[in-house]
């Protein structure tokens, strides 16, 4: 039996509990910055872009893309994602249902430290290898457990300890070369944390020297073989 968190309405609960209305909110103003001022110009022009994990849809709401797909366990991600959304509702271990090469893009932030170990996030990396189209990428973020250390557990859901030199080696093992590697990107967590104006969030991004300092997640982008 799996230890991980994979029971839909256990995950509706999670969510709601730890995300109310106000911090929502906030959440979609904060990755409509993220989207625009950092991660579209990794999106291609009309591409093909999945969201694995994707929450209430913070990241797949505001990217521009010809085709969006998200994919989740929690049922109640379908009331936050926009109409335009495709939503795969399906454990990402399983076989997607989707074409070898149809995607150009897979974006994950803060998910695969919900997978139950390390042998669902290799089936997970292969599966999107195989949807992704030769030179597509994955960018992912995550806590580094190198920074997070102990606060890591402070969530029921958090099972899989990565930092961005393990995820780099399970990419390269499982058909991607690791293109860009950030031991330290954004911050831990928004919850219980100030809602910063966005004008600090879009100078932060432009500083890196400040994610020396604050920095407790990484980012790894990888392109397919």
């Amino acid at each position: 039996m799996s230890t991980s968190v994979k029971d839909p309405q256990e995950l509706k609960a999670i969510y709601e509990r730890r995300f109310k209305a106000e911090r929502v909110r906030y959440r979609q103003r904060l990755w409509a910055t993220l989207v625009e001022s950092f991660f579209q110009p990794m999106i291609p022009p009309g591409g093909t872009v999945l969201d694995l994990g994707c929450g209430y849809g913070e990241f797949i709401n505001h990217v521009q893309a010809g085709r969006r797909y998200a994919m989740d366990l929690n049922p109640k991600a379908a009331e936050h994602l926009d109409p335009a959304v495709t939503l795969i509702l399906q454990d990402c271990a399983q076989r997607w249902p989707l074409a070898d090469g149809s995607l150009d893009a897979i974006f994950t932030s803060n998910f695969f430290e919900h997978l139950p170990d390390k042998l669902a996030l290799k089936l997970t990396l292969i599966e999107a290898a195989r949807c992704l189209k030769p030179g597509g990428r994955l960018i992912a973020l995550g806590p580094n457990i190198k920074y997070v250390q102990g606060a890591y557990w402070d969530f029921w859901d958090h099972f899989l300890c990565l930092t961005e030199a393990s995820l780099g080696e399970a990419l390269e093992n499982n058909g991607y070369i690791v293109r860009r590697s950030e031991a330290r990107f954004l911050p831990y967590t928004t919850i219980n944390q100030p809602a910063y104006p966005m004008a600090f969030v879009r100078l932060y991004l432009r500083l890196p020297i400040l994610w020396r300092f604050f920095g407790r997640q990484f980012l790894v982008v990888a392109e397919k073989r």
